[in-house]
């Protein structure tokens, strides 16, 4: 039996629900209206059914403006996979140094799970202060010691998870699980490419491999394929196959491209709604364009001998990774947007995941990158280009203050509280924000999450982190989450 009728309402509905969504209707077509005049509409990026399309209409990585006068224009995150020791490298803890050897009540939090109690080991390198901020560096960094003055330090970092494939996947993306657009994914996306003949988003690995989460890192997600991140080689070419072979060049191998893309509109013509489909196509055409474009970003060769000697490239030790800090440089004066440059892969002491001898594994891994940034933070900053350019240092967590074994100087995981630091790109050099606890254990004031560095980043770019978003499945996705997430302010000058 239905409902009796109830004066005042039509077809179930009250008077005011049906003037509403009238209304609301009316007021939306006016608004569309508007925002077409506007150009509005015009700029908006692919959307998840891939038919809104950029300007031209075929191109997902033309520029694009950003919210606001953006101070930095490209992104070198320098990203030292495993997760360095706080204690041991920026965060200096002198009541450490009287507790080395001792067993005491403190609460860990590491990837075995809850302890209560822990041997301290107390930090193995001296800190002193440096610039005229006096910011506090231990032996590990000489180099990098020497640029504190253009360096803002995030002292009480911290993220939920203390395992590395979930951590890493939170500092790359902002969530713990696979699936979300990296953040150079969402830089991509909101900038665009001012260089149709490279790719906007770089990662650069370690020879020994990539993270644990592997392409997950830079994985474009639910976005088209087009903003996902293109990887370089650490040793030898850096990409292969730039060449065509003799018998496609020229006129041959672009009527060969025509053909093949003919062929594929008109497959995609067949099957509208397929934005991975749209990139594919696109990813060609790149390609071809980096024929011409590539082998002579990548090409060191023509690099003066001051300025190898300034990145370290003709010592064995730095070559590796100050090959990659002076190839994130010419990238970002080609007008590339968002380089990640791994220091560590594979697992174990081939990256900063120090178990067990600390003294080793951190020796290494800072000796072979204090040259190579403090070279590339030098020389950006001559060339004029670190007031444009944001570098930010940190790896997925940090390290506890406490022994992971009943022996050795290993420390284990700490999502709790770690540092980060972060220059140019508007950044207020020779500044320190947040502590951690008297030990290093965990951040206790002006505690800033993961999402509060992505803010940071996407505000400097000129974009407004919480309204930035990407329609996905029913939902405006953000980088930031659902809550959101302020920049930290106190670092931006």
């Amino acid at each position: 039996m239905s409902e009796p009728h109830r004066p005042g309402t039509f077809c179930g509905r009250t008077r005011r629900e049906f003037l509403w969504e009238t209304g609301g209707s009316f007021t939306g077509v006016a608004l569309a209206g508007l925002l077409a005049q506007d150009g509005f509409l015009a700029r908006q990026a692919v959307a998840a059914d891939g038919t809104t399309s950029f300007d031209d209409g075929s191109n997902p990585l033309a520029p694009k403006q950003p919210h606001r006068t953006p101070k930095a224009k490209s992104v070198i995150f320098l990203f030292m996979y495993g997760g360095p020791s706080q204690v041991d490298t920026f965060d200096y803890k002198p009541k450490l140094y009287g507790l080395d050897g001792k067993t005491i009540d403190v609460d860990v939090k590491g990837r075995g799970g809850t302890r209560s109690q822990g041997r301290v080991v107390g930090p193995k390198w001296k800190f002193k202060q440096h610039g005229e901020s006096g910011a506090w560096v231990s032996d590990l960094f000489p180099h990098l010691s020497t640029c504190v003055d253009d360096m803002a330090f995030i002292k009480s970092m911290y993220a939920e998870s203390p395992l590395h494939g979930s951590a890493m996947l939170m500092m790359n993306s902002g969530q713990i699980l696979s699936g979300s657009p990296a953040l150079g994914s969402w830089v991509n996306y909101g900038l665009g490419s001012v260089n149709e003949n490279l790719p906007g988003f770089v990662v650069m690995l370690d020879h020994t491999g990539g993270p644990i989460s592997g392409a997950k890192n830079w994985s474009s997600g639910y976005m088209p394929a087009s903003h996902a991140g293109t990887v370089l080689r650490p040793k030898g070419e850096p990409i292969l196959d730039l060449a065509p072979d003799e018998a496609r060049r020229g006129s041959v191998q672009r009527r060969l491209l025509d053909r093949l893309r003919a062929m594929n509109d008109a497959h995609a013509s067949r099957n509208p709604g397929n934005p991975d489909l749209e990139s594919r196509i696109a990813s060609y055409e790149l390609a071809y364009r980096m024929q011409s474009t590539a082998p002579e970003a990548v090409d060191l060769s023509t690099e003066s001998s001051s300025m190898r000697d300034l990145y370290g490239l003709d010592d064995d030790r730095t070559r590796e990774f100050g090959r990659k800090c002076l190839l994130a440089r010419r990238l970002v004066e080609r007008g590339v947007r968002f380089i990640q440059v791994y220091s560590g892969g594979n697992h174990n002491d081939a990256n900063w995941d120090a178990h067990g001898d600390l003294v080793f594994n951190h020796t290494k891994h800072a000796g072979a990158t204090d040259q190579p940034i403090a070279g590339l933070l030098k020389d950006l900053k001559q060339r004029g280009l670190l007031d444009e350019t944001l570098v930010v240092w940190g790896g997925e967590f940090g390290r506890q203050p406490v022994a992971e074994y009943a022996e050795g100087t290993g420390r284990d995981h700490n999502s709790a509280g770690f540092t980060m630091w972060m220059a140019g790109g508007g950044i207020k050099g020779g500044t320190s924000v947040g502590q951690t606890d008297e030990l290093g254990s965990a951040a206790v004031e002006d505690r800033f999450h993961v999402k509060n560095l992505h803010a940071t980043v996407l505000n400097q770019l000129g974009f407004d982190p919480n309204t930035m978003t990407y329609f996905h499945a029913g939902l405006d996705k953000k980088l930031v989450g659902v809550e959101g997430a302020r920049p930290i302010h106190q670092v931006i000058a």
